[in-house]
């Protein structure tokens, strides 16, 4: 009988070791972001072991990444009437608190775990962190603080170390990053992350020569950690990026790297969605299509999937289904709606507005477009720098009703990068838009507008000439013949001052100061007139405009 008791204790104990050993290779798997097969392995173990809460935990942590936050409540609620690691489900649930605002809730359930730890619980001291820095509106002072006192009691514990690296990271903290990095590293070898994450460093220092070379010496150390793909491959796009010259070669190899990153992670429908926004950014819409078709196939009923299916065929030339796709998207309640969705349905409308001439837009659809666009830089107002580029388009299309709104919108953001060009493009657009109009459709408001945004650029850049030519002709256009003529006055003044050569080059526009001016003394100065116009024959003797002018003068 007591040897029967013997081997009952050692099944018992043994179960219990396979049990912990399944939780350490599930979140061996969550570390090389195979969550598909990490999520089968603890689904097995909750199976088994219903009353194992951490289990539950880090299942529902794995939804959390994959932004299925109904599934990961359920594993949370369902661990936190566990037996056996239950407090762990409360970290969870507080945030999912932080995701929705709820700081005060949050914070009650973190200070309940926090309160009363001690040294040896460092996995709580890691995981309450980790719900700091992975909510939508992430605290990574309260993380940095936490860990800190973790440390000074564990200063050789590689988890806390890397999870602190994290938190300065997140913070903007290089050194301080790198330090808690190279010393997880110190503490365990094996922890891979950690290494991987010093060349994730350099790549955001833009050293991209030394990230490579870093990220390359953990592929030798393990050539199957499928994260250091994905790093190697976003350190190819920024490299490609920020020296335009290599971008073709660069991108082709951050495209390769990333489908590398696919095979060694998993082909799950969250790691498409993963794989899908790195194709945007990398402007693969080709690959985003068949990408987006690959999800349809594995849900048809996720919404997010309906966001790359309308960029992919925006981009790709399929209109209607852009449109439909991005209202179908933009319209379920369960999607997480971000700024660029309205910037793509804008100018879907837009495309599908234009006329056969390829220039005009309908008005209505026009209005709806802007609408759209507007909403997107309410969402995120830095978008207003990628205006510049989607005005620029159209103002080379000639489609300058559309470019004209659209540089209204970016320079209602004085902080916009191109805030200066913008301004110069919106006054152009207005202009070019209004010029061959007549006195009762012109536009004169807009024109106004224009006007004050080259003042805007002249107080800015008081030698950039052309600000003040643009400036005159669209006072030209507004019949206030006094601010056009000085302000031809000021663009000859900044000519000048260039000297001989300036002045030669601009030659056309020179005489058209004089002609303009001329037309405005001829009124209450002769002599002036006659002067100005005399300038312009000196410059080309069979000037049409002065020659008559000279003759009406007289």
């Amino acid at each position: 009988m007591n040897k029967f008791k013997i081997f009952g204790f050692v099944l018992v104990a043994t179960t219990f070791v396979a049990k912990a050993q399944d939780l350490e290779t599930a979140k061996k798997a969550i570390d090389a972001e195979q969550f598909e097969k990490a999520k089968s392995m603890l689904k097995s173990v909750i199976a088994a072991k219903p009353s194992n809460g951490k289990a539950s935990f880090l299942l529902g942590t794995i939804y959390l990444k994959q932004n299925v936050v109904d599934s990961a409540k359920i594993y949370f609620d369902k661990g936190l009437a566990a037996s056996d690691g239950s407090k762990f489900n409360t970290i969870g649930l507080a945030q999912i608190d932080l995701d929705n605002k709820n700081v005060t809730l949050a914070q009650a359930k973190l200070t309940s775990i926090t309160t009363g730890l001690k040294k040896k619980d460092v996995e709580e001291y890691v995981y309450v962190a980790k719900a700091y820095m992975n909510s939508d509106y992430p605290d990574y002072k309260s993380a940095i603080t936490l860990l800190s006192k973790a440390v000074a009691a564990n200063p050789t514990d590689a988890q806390l170390q890397l999870t602190l690296g994290d938190a300065y990271y997140g913070e903007k903290m290089q050194n301080e990053a790198y330090a808690a990095y190279r010393n997880a590293y110190q503490a365990d070898s094996s922890l891979i992350r950690a290494k991987m994450q010093l060349g994730v460093l350099l790549k955001g220092a833009k050293a991209y020569t030394e990230a490579v070379k870093a990220l390359n010496e953990v592929i030798a150390i393990n050539p199957n950690y499928g994260p250091v793909f994905r790093e190697l491959a976003e350190t190819y796009y920024l490299w490609g990026k920020n020296e335009p010259r290599t971008y073709i070669e660069n991108i082709q190899k951050a495209l390769s790297f990333y489908e590398k990153y696919m095979s060694l992670t998993d082909y799950s429908l969250s790691s498409r969605m993963r794989h899908a926004d790195f194709l945007i950014i990398a402007k693969d819409y080709k690959a985003l299509e068949v990408e987006a078709n690959k999800m349809k196939e594995l849900d048809n009923v996720n919404p997010r999937i309906l966001r790359y299916l309308g960029y992919s065929a925006f981009e790709n030339g399929n209109v209607d289904v852009a449109l439909k796709s991005l209202n179908d998207f933009i319209s379920n309640p369960s999607s997480k709606v971000i700024a660029r969705d309205y910037a793509y349905y804008g100018q879907a409308k837009i495309k599908k507005g234009t006329g056969a001439d390829g220039k005009t837009v309908d008005p209505v659809v026009l209005a709806e477009a802007i609408a759209d666009i507007k909403k997107a830089i309410e969402i995120e107002p830095l978008m207003a720098n990628e205006l510049n580029e989607l005005g620029k388009k159209y103002f080379s299309q000639k489609m300058f009703s559309v470019s004209s709104p659209i540089f209204e919108l970016a320079i209602a953001n004085p902080n916009s990068t191109n805030f200066i060009e913008d301004n110069v493009y919106y006054g152009l657009s207005v202009f070019t838009e209004n010029k061959a109009k007549d006195a009762t459709t012109m536009d004169k408001v807009a024109l106004a507008k224009a006007d004050a945004a080259m003042d805007t650029v002249i107080a800015a850049t008081p030698n950039y000439q052309e600000a003040y030519l643009y400036k005159a002709r669209i006072n030209n256009s507004l019949e206030k013949d006094d601010v056009m003529a000085a302000t031809y006055q000021k663009y000859l003044d900044v000519v000048t001052a260039k000297g001989p050569e300036e002045l030669a080059k601009n030659k056309t526009k020179v005489m058209e100061s004089f002609n303009n001016m001329a037309s405005f003394y001829a009124n209450n100065d002769i002599p002036k007139a006659k002067e100005l116009l005399n300038k312009t024959l000196e410059l080309d003797p069979a000037n049409p405009y002065a020659l008559n002018a000279l003759k009406i003068l007289k």
